[in-house]
């Protein structure tokens, strides 16, 4: 079932991509006299812009079908899209709460996890997607093999990340890597593969839990698949 009200969904849409907005300023410190471009090499910060242009479009569609059609019923640029750039920013806050933040627990240094700006664009970004997709997104429009697509946003970074570094690029401090679990230098070529390899069985079952419960949403409310698919 979904909410099919395009008032409330422009409504938390605009207020999410303000959100995003908040989020990616702070981490990249776009307030200040010095941003941190390099802030803009990770997936993290590079999946909130994905998520911040998704908001944007879907917030422009639903302002467009109103005009249209009228304030009652539900709008998204793509159905399936928008589960795309649900599971990428998932991969972001699944990645943080369960790889990087355990890592810094355990090792000295400086940085804190959990911070308000951590908080952003980690656990509150992908937390508003997925509220928009539960609220306002119709279901029973994705495919089964659709998950292993989605796989292709993370990979796609995978070979930006590797290229960068090979080119003789770095991240942040001078790093040659964005991500611990992808320094062959520690882990070797091996570790590494079985880093990615894990990380991709667990993102495609967290794809086919989506897929699971857009199945069983579409059930519920069958009045959703009444619209043309998009």
């Amino acid at each position: 079932m979904i909410v099919r009200s395009r008032l409330l969904a422009f409504g938390y849409r605009a207020v999410a991509a303000l959100v995003i907005v908040v989020g990616i300023a702070r981490v990249s410190g776009l307030w200040t006299a010095s941003p941190t471009w390099t802030s803009f090499l990770y997936y993290t910060v590079l999946s909130n812009v994905l998520c911040l242009a998704w908001m944007i479009l879907s917030a422009v569609v639903t302002l467009r079908d109103a005009q249209r059609e009228g304030w009652t019923g539900a709008s998204t640029p793509s159905a399936r899209w928008a589960a795309a750039v649900m599971e990428a920013i998932t991969v972001t806050m699944l990645i943080y709460l369960f790889v990087l933040a355990p890592s810094l627990f355990t090792q000295p240094g400086a940085y804190q996890p959990f911070t308000l700006t951590d908080n952003l664009v980690h656990i509150i970004t992908p937390v508003l997607v997925i509220v928009d997709w539960l609220l306002f997104v119709p279901k029973g429009r994705l495919r089964g093999y659709d998950p292993l697509l989605w796989a292709l946003i993370p990979y796609a970074y995978l070979v930006f990340a590797f290229g960068y570094s090979a080119l003789g690029g770095r991240f942040a401090g001078g790093t040659t890597v964005p991500y611990p679990f992808m320094d062959v230098s520690t882990h070797g070529v091996g570790g590494v593969a079985v880093w990615i390899v894990g990380l991709t069985v667990a993102l495609v079952a967290v794809g086919y839990l989506f897929l699971g419960l857009d199945r069983l949403l579409a059930r519920v409310g069958p009045a959703a698949e009444a619209e043309p698919a998009r």
